[in-house]
Formats: structure tokens, sequence, C-alpha cells
């Protein structure tokens, strides 16, 4: 049998509606979604399914939705008789949602933890301090290069390493900006300035990475059933202290996306599936291996035909 993995996206395959079809399908989703709301308050799946765009898109909100749709999505796979991958990976968010499915953090406690993230990297850059840029067509060196440039004073840095030539920066705007023009004169196909209230994946994290550290010291964390391979190393780990640190150290390092899917091929995996809305990792992946086959499990139709096609 190939071997497999299964990714879990985060902050930015949110949209209203997400989970819908899946919802019609299977009473899962709404029991997920119901035992968050009681952890966070409010009707999560509500906010999930009307909206509006701008609360939906709040990090605050949005970190706990992606989890939980993430979650759903797994339980679901695993009640249609869903094996258990070789691995898992989540990008940048989707990291929880990957331990939880691996049996390394109790659901309710990583909702917590994903209010407590979102709101804290929220503080962390008020409205017009921070911005993030998709920086298309340039190689990671160079880029780096153009951020160290552009900083002058400020921060700015290598967010997200998505894909060959597809990379994310983040940092104060002002900084952003100058990145963007020096990228474009470097030769870059595309520098598009991100819809996001935050500036994830950068010093400007800091602060949130604390308050993060005190905020996961009261999470119990057990020995996962299935390796997950984490966004700061690239690798797997089983202590728990080390765990911790590592979803500390996430929230200002840089997403190494590209890198982790490299391993995983390189470790025998050929099949991947992205579990929750959207396809964003999904296409992420045929930019980084032409030889992979790579599903998103966003509907019940896709979940069967997987199971069937994987078996």
């Amino acid at each position: 049998m190939q071997k497999t993995a299964f990714l879990f996206p985060g902050q930015g395959s949110q949209s209203v509606g997400m989970m819908a079809g899946l919802a019609e399908q299977s009473p899962i989703v709404k029991e997920t979604f119901d035992a968050a709301s009681a952890v966070l308050g409010y009707d999560l799946f509500d906010l999930a399914q009307n909206g509006p765009p701008e609360r939906l898109n709040k990090t605050e909100l949005t970190q706990p939705a992606m989890l939980t749709a993430g979650v759903a999505t797994w339980r679901i796979w695993k009640a249609n008789g869903g094996f258990d991958p070789d691995y898992m990976a989540g990008h940048s968010l989707g990291e929880y949602a990957a331990l939880v499915a691996a049996g390394s953090m109790d659901f309710e406690d990583a909702v917590a933890v994903a209010d407590e993230r979102g709101r804290d990297m929220q503080a962390a850059t008020p409205p017009g301090s921070g911005k993030m840029a998709a920086i298309l067509g340039l190689d990671d060196d160079v880029l780096i290069g153009v951020c160290e440039e552009a900083a002058q004073g400020q921060v700015v840095s290598c967010a997200n390493f998505n894909s060959p030539g597809q990379v994310v920066i983040a940092g104060n705007e002002a900084a952003v900006d100058r990145a963007i023009e020096l990228a474009v004169a470097a030769g870059a196909r595309h520098a598009l300035p991100l819809p996001v209230s935050v500036a994830s994946h950068c010093e400007l994290m800091r602060p949130s990475a604390e308050a993060m550290q005190k905020k996961l010291e009261a999470v119990a964390l057990s020995k996962a059933r299935i390796p997950v391979i984490h966004n700061v190393d690239v690798r797997t780990h089983q202590d728990a202290d080390e765990i911790r640190d590592l979803l500390v150290r996430q929230m200002w390092a840089p997403v190494r996306w590209s890198e982790t899917v490299q391993l995983l091929i390189k470790n025998g995996v050929s099949h991947f599936a992205e579990c929750g809305p959207g396809k964003v990792l999904t296409g992420l992946n045929r930019r980084i291996s032409r030889e992979i086959s790579s599903v998103a499990l966003i509907s019940h139709e896709a979940i069967i035909e997987t199971l069937e096609n994987w078996s």
C-alpha cells in the first residue's frame, strides 16, 4: 500500500458557507462545531455558515473556525472507515488540527488555544501596523536578501515558504511595502498584499508567543499515534515540552511548508489528502511536485472516492 499524509490548512482557506456540503451529509460537522462553541461561548457554526465575511476573517475568529473544520473533516474520514495515514502536517494553525487528529492534543484544549492564539496575534499587530504579501517568482535566497535590504530598522522577513517561487513575507507595513518594490525590481512576477489583519510568522509576533507559552503550559500533550511534521524544524517530535516550544516558536518563525512536503516525499509518501475547507495546500503540493497524488477532502463524495481509490 502506498504511503499517505494528511495535511491541514491554516488561516486563509476560510470562506462563508464552508463545510455546508459535508454538514448536510454528516452530523459530525455540526457536533464538532457545537463542541467548539461550548468552549468559545459563541455559535461557531453560525459564524462559519453566515459570516459576514469581515467577521469570519478576523484572526481571533478565523483560527478556531479553521481548526474545527479540519478536525470535523478528519472525524468524517474516520467515521467512514478511513485508515490512519503514515504522516500528518498542518500549515501554521493547521498544525493544531494535525496534533488533535494524531491524538496528541485534546480537541477542546486546541480550540481554547486557537482562540487565545488568534486574540494574541491580533493584539500584537494593531490595525495598520502589520502587513503580509505574497511574492511570486523569486528564489528564496534572493527574497531573503530583499527583506534584509527593505527592513531599515523595522521588521520584514519571509513568513511562509509555501512552494518554489511562492513565498509570503510579513512585518511592519512600511517595511513590507519597501520589500514589495524591491522584489518587483529584482524580477518578481507578482507581489501581492494579502487581505489579513495580522503579520504572522515574523518578529512582531514575539509578544504573542510569550503569552502562548503560558497558555500551552496548561495543556496536556500525549504521544501522537501518527507522526506529525512540525513547521519550525521540519521534524517529528514526541516530547511534550519540545512540542510546546515548537508551537510557541511557530508564531514568529517561518512556515517551512515546501521543505515539509519535500521531506514527506523523500520518506516515501506519494498520496496527500487535504483535510479541511478549500484546496490551498493541494495547489501548493502540485507546485512542489508533479509526481505525487493530491486530493482535497472538501465533500462527502471526495472522501468516499478517496477511500475507494486509496484502500
